[in-house]
């Protein structure tokens, strides 16, 4: 299994757009082969940061959901959504898989 969590930082100004486009790709690719969890969520303390923690059947599948024709709308936006580059950090579990 490869994990990684996603953590996307919006402008404020574009705050809204930018939930809008990642909430749409929360369906798409939950259905992708190799696709365990794709969950969404959004900071606590700062509606700008929405965070993916994400579960993949390995890296292989992980790269093929980031070539998917789907997420095309929102990679083609980013430089103008974004208050920084999007941050993936890579996770390696050290316990057992919960059932």
């Amino acid at each position: 299994m490869y994990t990684i969590i996603g953590t996307v930082t919006a402008r404020p100004e574009t705050r809204k757009e930018l939930a809008s486009l990642l909430m749409a790709q929360v369906a798409p690719t939950r259905s992708e082969a190799g696709c365990i969890n794709y969950d969404f969520h959004v900071d606590a303390a700062d509606p700008c940061v929405f965070v993916f923690y994400e579960n993949w059947a390995d890296r292989a599948a992980l790269d093929a959901h980031l070539a998917m024709p789907h997420l095309q709308p929102l990679f083609s936006q980013l430089d103008r959504l974004l208050a920084c580059p999007v941050e993936i950090r890579p996770l390696t579990m050290l316990s057992e898989r919960s059932a």
